[in-house]
Formats: C-alpha cells, sequence, structure tokens
C-alpha cells in the first residue's frame, strides 16, 4: 500500500516537474527572449512570483518519494531506477537552486520603472542553458520513474 502511494507521489511529482519545465522552456524562454531588456526584467518578475515555493516542494517529494522507492522495492532492477530518478530530481534541484535562482534574484533586484543600471549584463542565455539541463534531467527523472513503477 505504502509503495502505491509513493509510486503515485514519484509519478505525479516527475510529471508535473517536467511538464512545467518543459512548457518553460518551449513557450516563456523564447517569449522572454524576444521582448526589450526592460519588458523582459517586468514579465519576469510578474512570470516567476508564484513559482517558489510550490516547485522546490513538487521537486523535492518526488525525489524523496524516488529515493523512498528504491530504497524498499523488492528488485534490484526497479530500485536501481527509482533510485536514479531520485537522483535526477535532486539534480534538478540543484540546478534550479545554486544556477538559476542567483539569476532570478539578480532580475526580482531591479526596479522595473528605473533605467538598466549601465553594468546590467542580460541574463537571459545563460538562465536558458541551465534551465535547460534541468529540463532534460526532469524528463528523464519522469521517464526513469515511470519505467520503473511498470516493471
Amino acid at each position: 500500500m505504502l509503495d502505491n502511494a509513493l509510486g503515485v507521489v514519484a509519478l505525479s511529482g516527475s510529471g508535473i516537474t517536467a511538464g512545467v519545465l518543459l512548457a518553460v522552456a518551449i513557450s516563456i524562454v523564447p517569449a522572454l527572449r524576444a521582448v526589450s531588456p526592460p519588458l523582459y526584467v517586468r514579465m519576469h518578475q510578474l512570470l516567476g512570483r508564484n513559482w517558489d515555493p510550490v516547485m522546490p516542494l513538487i521537486v523535492l517529494t518526488s525525489a524523496a518519494a524516488s529515493l523512498t522507492l528504491g530504497v524498499i522495492a523488492d528488485e534490484s532492477g526497479t530500485r536501481a531506477l527509482f533510485l536514479c530518478g531520485a537522483v535526477l530530481l535532486v539534480g534538478v534541484s540543484g540546478v534550479s537552486h545554486l544556477l538559476n535562482v542567483p539569476l532570478n534574484r539578480q532580475v526580482k533586484s531591479l526596479d522595473p520603472d528605473a533605467p538598466l543600471p549601465a553594468d546590467w549584463r542580460d541574463p537571459r542565455a545563460e538562465w536558458r542553458r541551465w534551465h535547460l539541463l534541468r529540463t532534460v534531467l526532469a524528463i528523464a527523472a519522469v521517464l526513469v520513474n515511470t519505467t520503473a513503477a511498470v516493471m
């Protein structure tokens, strides 16, 4: 019974994570790249304000469920796959917190109604690279967790 509930948490959480990150990658990132820097700052601040704490909670809860399933699984192949899913989700969290979040904080610290500082460095290309990495990790996590669940 516990493993079924954990399976639902691991699969739905990793699926939501992959879906959200993919949607951002194919829709929001290109839109933000297409606008002027001042409009980018305003849009980034508006779009980003509701992600925390929702996404970290989803990612870390599904990582914990995957890890637990990896520990309690009877078969070694299933165990290895769920542990791999947990590592991939921790990777998503690590990229987010160590690489994307500091860039987000820089943009959030700007006054959207003031001119950009003369030394402002546009973070969009760097943010996109890290976002694509975490998107690939999230897609791999949902594929690995799904494979483990159907084994």
